[in-house]
C-alpha cells in the first residue's frame, strides 16, 4: 500500500464519516469471470495482505467503473477494514465484454459470479453483496434465486421493481430520470475534466432534449450517440409490453433472502418501493432493517449512512461482531430534526385523517353535504403543466417554491385553514379523485404542500396516475354510471412534521413536466408521439364525490 493510497483512503474515510482505518491490503486488477455465453467479465480482487487464506466474499457488482471514484468511495474503505471485497464490472462497461443493456443480465450474471467465486480457494463460502442505487439492483436480480444463499445483502436506495416503480410510474413515464442517467452512462467512458461529476453542460442538454418531440432521438442530442437503454425506455413503455418484466423481481420467493440492511431517503427516487419491498420483506420473516434519512437520490449524507451501516451489518454478519442496536426502523421526521424508530413500517401508531377537497379551493375534514360544480380546468401539451422539486436523480430537487406553478390556471389548489398544533406525518400519504376527461388518455397529479406562515408553499409530497382506456378500469380506477372515474393514487410515504399555523395544501392537474413525460391525449407511444391535443378536466368534491386526500397522522406517543 503506498503513502498515496493511505492519504487517498484518510480522505476517504472522513468523507464518509468513518473512523480513519489503514488494515493493509492487495489489489489484483482485471479478474477475468467467464460467463455461460462465453463473455469474460472484469473485476478487482481486494484481500488483505500476507499469506492467501479462505475468508468471505463481499461482491459488489457495478456499470459505474471498477477503480477511481468509485472504487475509493465503495471497496477500498471494506478493504482497510479487513474484508475481502471482489468488485466486478457489469457486461459492457469499463473493460467487460458484451453489451450494456442495462436490467436485462444482471440476474444471469450475478448468478454466474457467484457460483465462480464459490469454486475460489480464497473464499470460504460465504458470499454477501452490497451496493447502492444500480448495484443495489444486482443484488435484487440475485439474492432470492442462488443456492447457496447469499450470507446477506444491502441493497441501498433502489427497489425490486426499478423499471416498474421508477421509470413509468404508475404508467407515466419519467423522463427527467431516464434522459438525465441516458447522459451519464452514454459519456460515462469518454473521460473529461469533469470525470463522473455532474456537468453543467449535461443538464442543459438534458433540459433542451426533454422539450423536443419524439423523444425517442434525444439520447443523441444529451450523449452524442444512441443510448441502448434510452432506445429500450422508449421503446417499451406500453402498458401491455413485458420487456422489463426480466427486470422486476418483486415476484421472487422472498423467503429465499437472506438478512437485509437498506438506507434511503425521503427525497429519494427509489423511496416508494424501497418501502413496499421492506414491508414485504419483513412479512416473509426475513431479518430486515431500514433507515431513511432527509435525502435526495446519492446525496452525501445518505452515502455517509450508507458505509457506517455496511461496515456494521458486514461484521456482524462474516466475523461474528456485535448485531445492529436500536429499532429495525429509524427515520428521520423532517421539520422537527429528530429521529424516530419503529418496530414495523408502516408504523403501527399513525391514525388516517382525511382532508376533503372543497367549494371555493378550500380543504376540510368534513365533505360537502350536496351538489356542487366540478373544479375545471385544461390540459395543454403544448404548454405542459410544470413541476418544481421532488424526489429527482439529480439536484435540484427536494422541496421548492410552488407559486409559479400555483398560478398557472391548470393547477387546482385546496388549501386548508392554520393548524393549531404541529401534525406529524409519518407513513404512505394517498388520494382519491373524482374526475372526468375529455379524452380517456390523461394523467392525475396530486402534490402535498405545506404552506407556512407567510404563505410560501413548499412541496411535500405527490404522485402520479395515469389514465389509459387499455387499463382502465384497474383496482385504482373505476368508472361510474355518469363517466366520472375514481381514481386512487399512491403519494410518496413521508415523515414531515407541518409546523402549527402552517396550512396544508393540495393541488390537482394533468402532468408534471419535465419529471413525467406530458400526455399527448392521443394514446400513441410516448417516444414518437409528436403531436397533441388539450384536454378538458373536471374534478368532482360533492357529496357523491367527496375527492380527498389521507394523511398518515403520527400518534401523541411518538410525539415531542
Amino acid at each position: 500500500m503506498t503513502k498515496l493510497t493511505r492519504v487517498a483512503g484518510l480522505a476517504a474515510d472522513l468523507a464518509l464519516g468513518l473512523p480513519a482505518r489503514a488494515v493493509p491490503y492487495e489489489v489484483r486488477r482485471d479478474v477475468a469471470v467467464r460467463m455461460p455465453d462465453g463473455v469474460t467479465l472484469l473485476a478487482d480482487h481486494y484481500r488483505p495482505a500476507g499469506p492467501e487464506q479462505a475468508l468471505p466474499v463481499v461482491l459488489i457488482r457495478v456499470p459505474y467503473g471498477r477503480g477511481g471514484l468509485y472504487g475509493q468511495m465503495f471497496a477500498a474503505p471494506l478493504a482497510r477494514r479487513g474484508f475481502q471485497v471482489f468488485t466486478q464490472a457489469t457486461r459492457g462497461t469499463f473493460g467487460s465484454g458484451g453489451q450494456f443493456r442495462p436490467f436485462t443480465t444482471e440476474h444471469d450474471d450475478g448468478l454466474a459470479t457467484v457460483a465462480w467465486l464459490h469454486e475460489q480457494p480464497w473464499c470460504d463460502g460465504r458470499v454477501a453483496m452490497t451496493g447502492a442505487s444500480y448495484f443495489g439492483h444486482t443484488q435484487w436480480a440475485v439474492a432470492p434465486y442462488v443456492d447457496p444463499p447469499l450470507t446477506c445483502v444491502s441493497p441501498h436506495i433502489t427497489s425490486s421493481r426499478v423499471t416498474s416503480t421508477l421509470f413509468y410510474d404508475h404508467g407515466a413515464p419519467q423522463i427527467h430520470t431516464g434522459l438525465s442517467w441516458s447522459a451519464s452512462i452514454g459519456r460515462q467512458e469518454r473521460g473529461g475534466l469533469l470525470g463522473g461529476l455532474p456537468d453543467p453542460r449535461v443538464r442543459a442538454k438534458v433540459s433542451r432534449g426533454l422539450r423536443r418531440l419524439p423523444l425517442q432521438a434525444a439520447d443523441v442530442s444529451v450523449a452524442g450517440a444512441p443510448v441502448p437503454f434510452w432506445r429500450d425506455f422508449v421503446a417499451h413503455g406500453e402498458p401491455a409490453d413485458t420487456f422489463w418484466s426480466q427486470a422486476d423481481h418483486n415476484g421472487a420467493d422472498l423467503t429465499r433472502m437472506p438478512p437485509v440492511s437498506m438506507v434511503t431517503g425521503w427525497w429519494d427516487l427509489f423511496l416508494a418501493g424501497q418501502l413496499t419491498d421492506y414491508t414485504a420483506l419483513r412479512a416473509a420473516g426475513v431479518p430486515a432493517r431500514i433507515v431513511v434519512g432527509p435525502w435526495l437520490h446519492g446525496e452525501p449524507g445518505e452515502l455517509r449512512m450508507i458505509a457506517r451501516t455496511d461496515v456494521k451489518w458486514l461484521d456482524h454478519h462474516l466475523r461474528g461482531g456485535p448485531a445492529p442496536s436500536g429499532a429495525p426502523v429509524r427515520v428521520f421526521l423532517q421539520q422537527a430534526g429528530r429521529w424516530l424508530n419503529f418496530d414495523q413500517w408502516p408504523p403501527a401508531t399513525t391514525q388516517e385523517q382525511v382532508q376533503h377537497l372543497r367549494a371555493g379551493g378550500t380543504l376540510s375534514p368534513s365533505p360537502e353535504g350536496g351538489e356542487v360544480a366540478p373544479a375545471r380546468f385544461t390540459y395543454d401539451p403544448a404548454d405542459p403543466t410544470p413541476t418544481v422539486g421532488g424526489p429527482l436523480l439529480q439536484p435540484p430537487g427536494k422541496q421548492a417554491d410552488n407559486a409559479e406553478v400555483e398560478r398557472r390556471p391548470d393547477v387546482l389548489v385546496f388549501t386548508g385553514p392554520p393548524l393549531s398544533a404541529p401534525l406529524d406525518l409519518v407513513g404512505p400519504v394517498k388520494a382519491r379523485i373524482h374526475v372526468r376527461t375529455e379524452l380517456p388518455y390523461a394523467d392525475v397529479f396530486v402534490r402535498l404542500c405545506d404552506v407556512d406562515a407567510k404563505g410560501v408553499s413548499r412541496n411535500v409530497v405527490d404522485g402520479i396516475r395515469r389514465l389509459d382506456p387499455r387499463t382502465v378500469p384497474a383496482d385504482d380506477v373505476t368508472a361510474g354510471d355518469d363517466g366520472v372515474l375514481t381514481v386512487d393514487v399512491a403519494l410518496f410515504p413521508t415523515a414531515y412534521r407541518v409546523r402549527a399555523g402552517h396550512r396544508l395544501r393540495v393541488q390537482v392537474s394533468g402532468g408534471a413536466f419535465p419529471r413525467y413525460a406530458r400526455n399527448m391525449g392521443t394514446g400513441e407511444p410516448f417516444g414518437t408521439a409528436t403531436t397533441g391535443r388539450t384536454n378538458a378536466f373536471e374534478v368532482f368534491h360533492d357529496e357523491a364525490h367527496p375527492s380527498q386526500i389521507v394523511l398518515p397522522v403520527l400518534g401523541s406517543a411518538h410525539q415531542a
